[in-house]
């Protein structure tokens, strides 16, 4: 960090031990993003409401370039617990940053879409065209919320394939459009 860290106390007597250990967590937090120009730590106690007892809130700002203040915060009936949670929720806010910075974004597969070639009614099963001109099995069961009987050749589906005894078979087949 290039500005010194900043630990605050509120309804509670500061603590030589709880700054120590936030101190901790904060070298951790430092190494694992050189970036962060500032972080203050504040450590609040509120009283319940419907309980006895305190509960712990522990609220992280950070300062990274280019971007407004990331915030995290937790709470907990045991402060270092607090702690804990909300470092922990800091270095997901750091890491989704800097993710987001180089461009990588979780990608989701294609669902494979798909005509129905051959139904037989009387046996409750299928077979799918795939876009790559191979068929899948699908039996009635894989169908979903109960639309076998709506099923005619040509209707569009989606569905997700696995390996089965036999080759490859949907499961999951949802009715696209009716033929």
């Amino acid at each position: 960090m290039r500005l010194p860290l900043q630990v605050t106390f509120k309804n509670i007597p500061p603590s030589e031990a709880i700054e120590s250990h936030i101190t901790e967590k904060a070298v951790k937090l430092d190494r694992f993003s050189e970036r962060i120009m500032s972080c203050r730590v504040v450590v609040d106690s509120a009283q319940r409401r419907q309980h006895q007892g305190k509960l712990f809130v522990v609220r992280i700002d950070m300062t990274v370039p280019r971007s407004k203040e990331l915030v995290t915060s937790a709470e907990h009936e045991d402060v270092y617990v607090a702690i804990r949670d909300a470092f922990e929720a800091a270095y997901r806010v750091v890491e989704e940053k800097r993710r987001r910075e180089r461009g990588v974004v979780k990608s989701h597969e294609e669902v494979p879409v798909g005509m129905i070639a051959r139904i037989s009614p009387d046996e409750q099963y299928g077979f799918i065209r795939t876009r790559d001109d191979r068929d899948v099995y699908f039996h009635r069961n894989s169908v979903l919320n109960n639309e076998f009987t709506k099923l005619k050749v040509g209707a569009e589906v989606s569905f997700l394939e696995e390996q089965g005894k036999e080759g490859p078979q949907a499961v999951r087949v949802a009715v696209r459009s009716v033929a």
